[in-house]
């Protein structure tokens, strides 16, 4: 029988919300010990997926070791630690007691879980726990790759829930799938200096496995997130994965405990937005930060020159920037210059309002790619404008369907000469755009600008300046993304008007003082 995955994540939603209704706590209180519950019944069902593999090639259950199981690749549970043992508990006893040492057991166990699980069962009413346990005991009648895609479910849903507070640790899934498509992480070392929940390292190991290959085998993952209980919730996901990285809590701006230093064939990440209050005298000799320290209160410049730095030789990067840097002006427009001139700028996405869940303005995806400095398209940068392509899940929702996310990334295929990929049904709309199978500019839709292109515009990284409309495709004009659009931009301009006006003072002053 085949099972419908949408369904069993609606269902078991709709189930898990209705008793988060009866207990009275916070979206936090509740999704962490939801989220481990989850991750428990994945690591009951590996465990005995490993043991009958174990015993059909010859083992008695009275031999197999702890390390034989973790050979397996899965975790080592004992009795007291598995779900079954857990559902089967009289009504009567402390379950909340009893799920908390469970999760003690599993970190004794398991070094790289250490501190990682929740330990907050004590809070949840037991008929609740109880009722959630048999929930989630649902689970074992699906395949593994599938108890990630219901974490990831019910992450996003918690990001939802918890509105600006969600969005700190989770990405959109589709904005993280149409970065992973664009650069490829076939086999490597994959760094994400601001991981959140881990969102990006899942879909990478996702995209290894839909090309036929393992990817425990093929990628190594590393990490840092400035938020401790952040740090757990990645774990989590790359366990309930079958993903293991070396996850660090670390403030990225004044700390890199990776060593991060061309080190990374892959870099991916969603950085926080227009930070401001970075102190810059511990930045400013710092390596990571090569082509300057912007003079504006705003680390997005920060954040960009990390993620270059970070790169080897042939590194590729992918991230999220607010719509506002493309067009920075000052040191920034200088640093991001330096950046145009090495060669390494390969892509920039424009992408829709109300794909994030705490914020509905647009956005755009960078993408860096060294390797592109030696090769005959050294001196272009792809630019896709991709505003027109969304499925509007709500009012205030959206997001790509795969098919789209598909074909935004053949652009990018087609433009570097590689193999188009049409399995998730982008054939239709490549006949339609690329009818002769190789890349074209597209008024709209694509456009491929050289650096004297870009010098010309002032060395904007803003599609939209070179995409330009498509001929006959009526405006989609939203009024509302239009007005916040150019509140951002207002707000930038503002910002350069008072370090504008700080400097002529300053230089005033100067002069009266030589008089």
């Amino acid at each position: 029988m085949t099972i419908d995955l949408n369904q069993i994540e609606s269902r078991l939603w709709a189930a898990a919300d209705q008793l988060w209704a009866n207990t009275g706590l916070k979206p936090s209180e509740f999704s962490n010990p939801v989220l481990g519950l989850i991750f428990l019944r994945y690591a009951e069902k590996r465990f005995h997926e490993a043991e009958a593999k174990l015993i059909e090639s010859g083992l008695d259950v009275s031999e197999i070791e702890k390390f034989d199981y973790q050979a397996e690749g899965a975790l080592y549970l004992p009795d007291n630690a598995r779900f079954s043992y857990l559902l089967d508990l009289a009504e009567g006893q402390d379950v909340g007691k009893a799920v908390n040492e469970a999760m003690a057991a599993v970190e004794a166990e398991n070094e790289e879980l250490k501190g990682v699980l929740p330990r907050s069962y004590g809070k949840l009413p037991n008929a609740v726990l109880i009722e959630l346990l048999r929930l989630m005991n649902d689970l074992g009648k699906i395949e593994g790759d599938a108890f990630g895609k219901i974490y990831e479910y019910f992450l996003g849903k918690f990001a939802l829930a918890e509105g600006q507070k969600g969005g700190v640790f989770y990405t959109p899934t589709s904005i993280v799938k149409l970065i992973v498509e664009i650069i490829e992480p076939f086999h490597g070392k994959i760094f994400d200096p601001a991981c959140g929940s881990g969102g990006m390292f899942v879909q990478s190991a996702e995209f290894v496995q839909r090309h036929q290959k393992r990817a425990s085998e093929e990628l190594t993952v590393f990490g840092t997130e400035k938020a401790g209980d952040t740090v757990k919730l990645a774990k989590m996901n790359l366990a309930v994965h079958g993903l293991s990285g070396d996850i660090r809590e670390s403030n990225t701006y004044y700390e890199d405990p990776h060593k991060a230093v061309g080190k990374f064939d892959f870099v991916m990440a969603n950085p926080p937005f227009n930070v401001s209050g970075v102190d810059k005298e511990r930045v400013k000799d710092d390596p990571r930060f090569p082509f300057g320290i912007p003079t504006t209160d705003n680390a997005n410049y920060l954040w960009i020159q990390l993620f270059y730095t970070a790169l080897s030789e042939s590194g590729r990067a992918g991230f999220v920037m607010a719509n506002s840097a493309g067009d920075a002006r000052g040191t920034e427009l200088e640093i991001r210059k330096k950046l145009i001139q090495t060669g390494g700028v390969d892509v920039i996405v424009s992408v829709g309002s109300n794909f994030f869940y705490t914020v509905t303005l647009p956005c755009t995806l960078w993408f860096f790619d060294k390797a592109k400095a030696q090769s005959d398209r050294k001196d272009q940068v792809l630019f896709i404008d991709a505003r027109g392509y969304y499925r509007q899940i709500s009012r205030a929702i959206r997001d790509f369907l795969p098919e789209q996310i598909e074909f935004l990334s053949n652009i990018v295929r087609l433009w570097r000469g590689e193999a188009v990929e049409t399995g998730e049904g982008s054939q239709e709309m490549l006949q339609q755009q690329f009818p002769e199978g190789v890349y074209r500019d597209i008024a709209g839709v694509c456009k491929v600008a050289t650096l004297a292109d870009i010098e010309a515009q002032g060395w904007s990284l803003n599609p939209g300046r070179y995409v330009g409309v498509a001929d006959s495709a009526p405006e989609d004009f939203d009024f509302v993304e239009k007005i916040e659009s150019l509140f951002e931009e207002l707000e930038l301009l503002n910002n350069e008007a008072e370090e504008l006006s700080d400097t002529v003072s300053e230089n005033l002053k100067q002069i009266l003082l030589r008089r």
